[in-house]
């Protein structure tokens, strides 16, 4: 049965449904660009999923069918002070995107519109993509003289390769859904509309599968690729080796009894 969960935004909603949960960005009349609002109530909602022990994996969508996301709304960040567009916008941003990635739960990026400049690095924090035919995808920022702000130079860069953020941030190529999966900046291109129905089947897979080896195998692979919380991953792993040990069970019933624990028969 589909539960609905609050947010802090309207325009950012969150369902579950049984093992998964569904964030969808709710602004067609944007294009689903984010607000600073919006920002704050992705990072939330990530943190929402991450602490229901039992979602295993999470889709990310929107609503219509022209834009995935448009990125960051322009009226937004161009009214703030370079201050503030350095020390809130860009922080929070990247803290919003960086919760999505390090997501102890697979992430599933259903792309069913274009997916532009921060919609691209929001489709860069899954770990899988699905793109129905008509998306195309781009990084127009310095177009606008402007720098891809959310880890479109680093995440971007250690998911897709440094040449093709080149082709796409320095020299404003817009590749189609077609060249996106040839490139490897989608694993799945479906027609248009299906891409719920290929994410949910991709998502049965994965419910189907060991959710602790799921999880532990997500960690691991991010910890090769580069992501920036190898040190997490390590200390998460080596903390549910020790929490399995009669190490603990020994040491805590010796707190308690206020005496010195006995290891000897460990």
């Amino acid at each position: 049965m589909l539960e609905t969960l609050p947010t802090s935004d309207p325009r950012i909603r969150l369902e579950r449904d049984g093992h998964v949960a569904r964030l969808t960005i709710d602004r067609p009349d944007k294009l689903n660009a984010l607000d600073y609002e919006m920002v704050l109530a992705l990072e939330a909602a990530a943190h929402n999923i991450e602490a229901a022990l039992g979602i295993r994996v999470a889709i990310v969508t929107s609503a219509g069918e022209k834009s995935f996301c448009a990125g960051g709304d322009i009226a937004a960040w161009s009214a703030i002070t370079p201050a503030e567009f350095g020390m809130a916008w860009v922080r929070h941003g990247h803290r919003a995107f960086d919760a999505l990635a390090r997501l102890r739960q697979p992430l599933i990026a259903v792309l069913n519109g274009h997916a532009f400049g921060g919609g691209l690095e929001l489709a860069a924090c899954a770990d899988f993509r699905i793109a129905e035919e008509h998306v195309k995808l781009g990084a127009p920022e310095t177009g606008l003289g402007i720098i891809p702000g959310w880890s479109g130079t680093q995440r971007a860069v250690r998911r897709f390769g440094a040449q093709l953020v080149r082709r796409m941030a320095i020299a404003g190529e817009v590749f189609t859904a077609a060249d996106a999966l040839s490139h490897g900046l989608a694993d799945q291109v479906v027609p248009r509309g299906a891409g719920r129905a290929a994410a949910d089947a991709l998502a049965a897979r994965i419910v189907a599968r060991g959710p602790h080896a799921t999880q532990m195998v997500k960690a691991l692979i991010n910890a090769a690729e580069g992501e920036e919380d190898r040190e997490r991953v390590l200390e998460a792993m080596a903390g549910a080796f020790a929490a399995g040990t009669d190490d603990l069970r020994k040491g805590v019933a010796a707190f308690q009894a206020k005496r010195p624990p006995d290891f000897d028969k460990s």
